[in-house]
């Protein structure tokens, strides 16, 4: 069987795992943009914290996926719970540090200015600081989203959702008739989600970016 008869007759299920993939990545990129961002606020005027922070993200994704996801079956057990907690650890080092960055990054000048008119601390944060500091946020978001579409393919691993489960199928029965067109379909389902993310993320940018300070 041709790889276009695979996919013909295999649409159904490719189109499920795709959706499941999809979803499994959108729900932790939210948790981990939440999370990102607050970590980013309660840590960016302080360099020590801030340097804390970000070591501590980077130590998150320097474990092996693999590893991660075995390490964690124990705790939370097998399928969904493993592959999101995963998933929103792994997502968090870009965010954090552009949350950092960009809000670093905010001209003194005019925070001085909103506090001049009498605007609180909260209200600097929300109406000034963050939304000038969104366009290096919304990088960080991309970049997680991109790392996490191919970090949840491991899900497979612990019976997680996904695409990653045609790939360790095919890999699972190497030297059967189907095996190389199951890797393909799971890879490049895989590379198609990742690109229609990240034209949404372009998309996001252009509503919410003013032109102003489009970088």
């Amino acid at each position: 069987m041709n790889f276009w008869d695979f996919l013909g007759s295999r649409h159904q299920q490719l189109l499920a795992d795709a959706g499941q993939h999809a979803s499994a990545v959108f729900q932790c990129m939210v948790v981990a943009t939440l999370l990102g961002v607050l970590i980013g606020v309660l840590t960016y005027r302080s360099d020590w914290a801030g340097n804390v922070a970000t070591l501590s993200t980077s130590a998150i994704l320097t474990i092996p996926s693999l590893a991660m996801i075995g390490l964690l079956i124990p705790v939370v057990g097998l399928g969904v719970p493993p592959t999101v907690t995963a998933l929103t650890l792994y997502g968090l080092l870009p965010i954090v540090r552009n949350s950092i960055v960009g809000l670093r990054g905010v001209d003194p000048a005019l925070v001085d200015a909103a506090k001049g008119i009498g605007m609180s601390r909260a209200a600097r944060l929300l109406r000034v600081e963050l939304p000038l500091a969104w366009p290096p946020i919304l990088t960080g978001i991309r970049v997680s989203t991109q790392m996490l579409m191919g970090i949840a393919a491991i899900a497979a691993y612990a019976s997680g959702p996904g695409l990653g489960n045609e790939i360790f199928r095919g890999i699972a029965s190497l030297g059967s008739k189907n095996a190389l067109n199951q890797v393909l379909a799971g890879t490049l389902g895989i590379i198609v989600l990742a690109l229609l993310f990240d034209a949404a993320y372009v998309l996001l940018g252009r509503l919410t970016i003013p032109r102003g300070i489009r970088v």
